[in-house]
């Protein structure tokens, strides 16, 4: 059986970083693959196990094979990889898991890829982008609903250009993940890192690779649907521009055309009337989208400053005008116009001695009143959401 040589005392050029929980089964042979690249490719390198919490003999396995062992007490997948990834002291490294799912003597093209230029390298399972998947290698559900969905999910959402999002094997350049600013902790990392080397700019390329199937002899780590939410809850999260801003700024366009179509009086289509009660509805899509519209914008703010880096200009430029001060001349502006329509029935009201109204004629500008006053209240609201969201970026 191969052996990797013991570590060199300089610092080797690449790191092969495998998370490990119980996988006394198949750590092994994931090592002599890796050990079997090293030497095939002559590469100055080392194997990390960065192991979560394992009570098997997965430890003393690494240990026997010269691999280094990293102990990471936070449970998770993204816990163990990003604790492995800070404890590689190689540039380039390459990570897989441990089940004998992928053949790290494979490994070639992905470092090659990396010579080239490529900040992250993908590995793609996908016969259709020339990988292969070998007889009960993936579950169908995974194959034909979860990959293909989340994957083009990502794809449609941050213009990602790769095939194959959580794909487990996979290289990149330690100094340029560690700047991505990494955080979560379970199966979401593998988004999280295709997404913020996507948003981030980074060169990302692609490599087919066999997915075999794994020799674990136990169920699998992952949970399909609680570990997929997870993926597609962290993309949401981090794409407030489709997820709240397109839908918000539709609603607020609907609810406009019919305020202004109906908010001067009943409005017929057909045979069917547009009243106050389709007022009413308008009102409540131009609030709804307006409080979306100025979430998504507070939320993009807090993603690109806090996720991935400062915020472009245009979008710096999109918000300039949301502080407390301008949030609060909007907000007067509004609420003025909205009292100066409510006093129109209250005048009423005032000259009828307090008695009975038409409702016809008064409902309609209380409508538009109280919604003008609540627009107002939700500029000047999130003008402060924005100057403290300044304020927090303030050196110290």
């Amino acid at each position: 059986m191969n052996h990797p040589a013991p570590l060199p005392s300089d610092p080797p050029r690449v790191s092969f970083v495998l998370p490990c929980l119980n996988e006394a089964r198949t750590l092994a042979a994931c090592i002599d693959a890796a050990a079997r690249c090293i030497a095939r490719h002559n590469l100055n390198a080392e194997i990390v196990i960065a192991d979560n919490g394992s009570t098997d003999a997965s430890r003393q396995i690494a240990l026997d094979r010269n691999a280094r062992v990293v102990e990471v007490p936070t449970k998770g997948y993204g816990a163990a990889l990003r604790a492995g990834i800070q404890a590689a002291r190689g540039e380039l490294i390459v990570m897989a898991d441990s089940d004998e799912s992928y053949d790290l003597a494979e490994a070639g093209p992905f470092i090659d890829a990396l010579e080239r230029g490529a900040d992250l390298v993908m590995g793609n399972r996908f016969p259709t982008r020339g990988g292969t998947i070998r007889p009960g290698a993936m579950p169908w559900k995974h194959r034909w609903i979860g990959n293909p969905a989340l994957s083009g999910i990502g794809r449609l959402l941050f213009q990602s250009p790769v095939g194959d999002l959580h794909c487990g094997m996979r290289a990149f350049r330690r100094s340029a993940l560690l700047g991505l600013g990494l955080r979560t902790t379970g199966m979401e990392f593998a988004s999280e890192m295709v997404v913020k080397a996507t948003l981030a700019g980074l060169t990302l390329a692609e490599v087919p690779i066999t997915l075999h199937k794994d020799n674990r002899g136990r169920p699998p780590h992952l949970r399909s649907w609680r570990d997929g939410w997870r993926h597609l809850k962290f993309m949401l999260l981090l794409s407030p521009r489709w997820t709240l801003f397109v839908p918000g700024l539709a609603l607020v366009t609907l609810g406009l055309i019919l305020t202004l179509w109906v908010g001067i009086g009943p409005a017929k289509v057909g045979g069917v009337t547009l009243d106050v009660h389709t007022l009413i509805a308008s009102s409540l899509m131009m609030l709804l989208g307006t409080q979306a519209v100025l979430t998504a914008g507070a939320l993009r703010v807090h993603a690109l400053e806090n996720e991935i880096g400062p915020a472009t200009a245009r979008v710096r430029f999109a918000f300039a005008w949301l502080t407390p001060g301008w949030g609060m001349l909007a907000g007067a502006i509004f609420a003025t116009l909205g009292l100066l329509l409510i006093a129109l029935p209250l005048s009423s009201w005032i000259r009828a001695d307090l008695g009975d109204l038409d409702t016809r004629e008064t409902l309609r500008p209380m409508i538009l009143g109280a919604t003008l006053i609540a627009l107002g209240g939700q500029f000047a609201m999130m003008g402060f959401v924005f100057g403290m969201m300044r304020l927090s970026r303030v050196p110290r």
